[in-house]
């Protein structure tokens, strides 16, 4: 049965979904619980179970994913900081090379080379990088920098979690993304996203994957689907500004430590209250609001609304089957896998070793942190917190952004 109107090869992105063939895809796979089917319902599955269901363990509560990586960690043990200082230094020396040489590679990079290549700036923060973690490793050089509180938190706290997190997530975030899951839930939530919060149906996965799982991982997700053309630059910065906050499991550990962990569910109650509210609010208001809604080269995406005169969770499965029978080979997802991870290993962890060390410094070694915790005391009297006799200058965590919770010192009393 012919469309309304012809599909052009303008619309259709370079990711192989082919909105021309609809009909036909699903009219094969709609007919009984074919191979299709368990394309969809099968990596879906993995993939809620890995990133999305919190399970027990010994220490609580936690995601498949987040198994993996204390597994990992526990297994590397003191090994694990200098695996990731080697993967610093392997990431400046990769990029001073190739500046210097200018192989082949670097001209015309693709596939895993692109995670090798950099520009001068982006090889001056690797060196950077690489400079300070010799330095945390060897306990050599000023404190600011090789200090447990500071480029030792970096390396030793955060830079591992970040190694480990995607030697897993790289290779499972496919599960989420590339079998229909994301097509499914966007069907069903379409019509409370795109008035509430104006973004499309599919940003649900993310929200999910931040809040309950990882918040790095939550970013990921979103860069790969504007990559893939699903979103456009306005609605990737609404989704990683507004759903990739601290998870659940990171908020009870700051609640713990804050001293109110008995109150958690009262505090992750105000937390998600107003993450809705902020949610809601800033898409309309600047700069959110200004952004264009332009798509990377690979979109736009297919209409949401595909044609169907089947209900939302009908159609919704349409879509997810038609996404998972497109799904890339385990070739392919082997490939795009082994990228991601060293764009990761070689592109952001150098950057949050100068960026985060920098900040720590801050927080320890100037009074700036100490500072903006003043406006926060009149809010804390009237929430009858305890406030201490002086405000903390310490920050016990890698990203003093998520540390003012835990900058009010435990046991202190009020004054």
């Amino acid at each position: 049965m012919p469309f309304a109107a012809p599909v052009t090869t303008a619309v259709l992105p370079a990711r192989e979904i082919m909105t021309a063939q609809y009909r036909r895809v699903v009219g094969a796979a709609s007919h009984g619980p074919g191979p299709s089917l368990a394309r969809f319902v099968v990596p879906s599955a993995l993939g809620v179970l890995f990133f999305l269901t919190p399970l027990p363990t010994d220490d609580g509560l936690n995601i498949g994913i987040g198994i993996l990586v204390d597994w990992t960690k526990a297994e590397l043990g003191d090994a694990l900081p200098w695996i990731v200082g080697a993967t610093v230094c392997l990431s400046a020396a990769a990029g001073l090379g190739g500046l210097a040489l200018r192989p082949a590679w670097w001209r015309r990079p693709s596939g895993v080379a692109r995670a090798l290549v950099a520009s001068p700036a982006g090889v001056l923060v690797r060196v950077a990088a690489a400079v300070g973690a010799c330095m945390v490793l060897f306990d050599t050089g000023p404190a600011w920098v090789a200090s447990a509180d500071t480029g030792g938190t970096i390396v030793r706290d955060l830079m591992t979690v970040i190694f480990a997190v995607f030697l897993f997530a790289s290779v499972l975030l496919p599960l989420l993304t590339d079998f229909g899951l994301m097509e499914f839930v966007g069907a069903l939530a379409r019509p409370l996203f795109r008035p509430l919060l104006t973004l499309p149906g599919r940003s649900a996965v993310d929200c999910v994957a931040s809040w309950f799982g990882s918040s790095t991982v939550g970013v990921v997700i979103t860069t790969k689907q504007f990559d893939a053309g699903f979103y456009t630059e306005r609605e990737a910065s609404v989704i990683a500004l507004n759903f990739s906050v601290v998870s659940v499991a990171f908020a009870k550990v700051v609640s713990d430590f804050a001293g109110v962990g008995h109150r958690f569910f009262t505090v992750y109650a105000a937390l998600v209250a107003s993450g809705v509210v902020a949610a809601v609010i800033m898409p309309r208001i600047p700069p959110l609001s200004r952004m264009r809604d332009r798509y990377s080269s690979a979109g736009p995406p297919p209409p949401e609304e595909a044609p169907s005169e089947r209900g939302v969770f009908s159609r919704g499965l349409e879509a997810a089957v038609v996404r998972a029978a497109r799904a890339p080979s385990a070739r392919a997802l082997a490939r795009n896998s082994a990228a991601t991870t060293l764009d990761i290993w070689f592109g952001l962890m150098p950057l949050v070793m100068v960026v985060g060390t920098l900040a720590l410094a801050v927080a320890h070694h100037t009074p700036v942190f100490t500072w903006l915790s003043y406006p926060l005391v009149p809010f804390a009297d009237s929430c009858a917190c305890p406030r201490p006799q002086r405000p903390r200058r310490r920050c016990s965590w890698a990203s003093p952004t998520s540390s003012f919770p835990s900058s009010w010192p435990r046991g202190s009393t009020a004054s």
